[in-house]
């Protein structure tokens, strides 16, 4: 027979699992019950991280970097052994680059509720049983909370830069609202002070795939042989927020109305952009988990900065951190109004900054040589 082997299908959950190879990461225990804003407490959490660079005999060259939905810890460095992709920001971090290692100590943590090594819905419980359906709810202030421990036992009282792009702007703005002397720079990119409704409603397509998918199971399926999980739904999910993660004309522009190689889209084949979409789909069902996806969406959907601290103008006002909060020109999913009404909003903040990209939100990602640029201006010594 000619033509290429099938791929091998994806495991139910594409997880990192407890005697999986750990790649870079280390790991942080929780002494103790985690509190939720939502009430109750978690428990047994451990915290995956990686590092970069040599923090100082004080501590103040500590650099917290945050990853978007479906980032992890692994934000610099080769795809290897326990890492199935690249670190997506490998162009910033390192000797001599904007997050400079010579100079810096970087900090990547996993998310709470994530999938790549800290407690999540793949995660065990205490009692040895997958968490799945059990797991709780959780909002950006339990996952800055959560964060905060593993800063402790770090022995960083106070970074120098915190960092994140998307929900990992949401973290890093969680970070100078809620703890305002553990913060001295902030950059925030491509995030709002609160979701919106629209983006909700992004959001809530998203998580009816996945749900719809017979093989969710109300989130109990890690135990299901490989092909069996809710490949189906979680693979709907991600080709619709590619859409909204990237611009119009650069779709137009790279795929137009091709067809992909020799299939013929009006013989039940597929357009270009059609297969783009596939080809990321397949890739996340392959390294994510489709219940840390659910419970990072809905903890994305509650960002609210202003929430129960008098609104967003009063919550703003706390931030004492020198800031730099930039947007992308052609970001559809997170508008630049948000941006402004962000540096508008916190004392002291730059005039806000612009990311010229033809990349729409992932532009934050893609356009390393402008955020490093960001970067650069931020950290030079007052």
């Amino acid at each position: 027979m000619s033509g290429s082997r099938p791929a091998d299908p994806p495991p139910a959950s594409g997880a990192w699992r407890a005697g999986g190879p750990p790649g870079r990461r280390r790991w942080h225990a929780l002494g103790r019950p985690l509190p939720l804003e939502s009430g109750g407490e978690l428990p047994g959490v451990r915290i995956a991280y990686e590092t970069w660079g040599r923090l100082a005999a004080d501590a103040s060259n500590a650099v917290l970097v945050l990853h978007a939905l479906t980032g992890d810890s692994h934000a610099a460095g080769p795809a290897g052994p326990g890492h199935p992709t690249a670190g997506w920001w490998d162009g910033l971090i390192g000797p001599g680059r904007a997050l400079d290692t010579d100079r810096f100590h970087v900090v990547a943590p996993n998310v709470l509720g994530g999938c790549q090594g800290t407690t999540g819905p793949a995660s065990l419980r205490p009692d040895g049983r997958v968490w799945g359906s059990a797991f709780p709810d959780l909002t950006q202030r339990d996952q800055v909370a959560a964060e905060a421990e593993l800063a402790g036992a770090l022995g960083i009282r106070r970074w120098a830069l915190v960092v994140g792009g998307s929900m990992g702007g949401m973290r890093a703005l969680e970070w100078a609202v809620s703890r305002p002397e553990s913060v001295r720079s902030l950059l925030v990119l491509a995030c709002p002070a609160a979701a919106s409704a629209e983006q909700i409603a992004w959001a809530r397509v998203q998580l009816g795939a996945i749900r719809a998918d017979p093989r969710w199971h109300g989130g109990d399926y890690h135990g299901a042989a490989p092909g069996r999980g809710p490949h189906t739904g979680l693979g709907l999910a991600r080709r619709l927020a590619q859409v909204t993660y990237r611009s119009e004309a650069e779709f137009q522009e790279r795929f137009g109305r091709l067809p992909q190689g020799a299939e013929d889209p009006y013989r039940g084949g597929r357009y270009q952009v059609e297969s783009y979409l596939d080809h990321h789909a397949d890739r996340l069902v392959r390294r994510f988990d489709a219940a840390s996806y659910v419970v990072l969406t809905q903890a994305m959907n509650r960002h609210d900065v202003g929430r129960g601290r008098g609104g967003t103008r009063a919550a703003l006002r706390r931030v004492k951190a020198r800031t730099v909060v930039a947007g992308v020109d052609s970001d559809r999913l997170y508008p630049l109004y948000q941006q402004r009404e962000l540096a508008e909003g916190i004392r002291g903040a730059w005039p806000p900054r612009v990311i010229t990209s033809a990349h729409g939100h992932d532009g934050f990602l893609v356009e390393t040589g402008q955020v490093g640029a960001l970067l650069a201006a931020l950290t030079q010594p007052v």
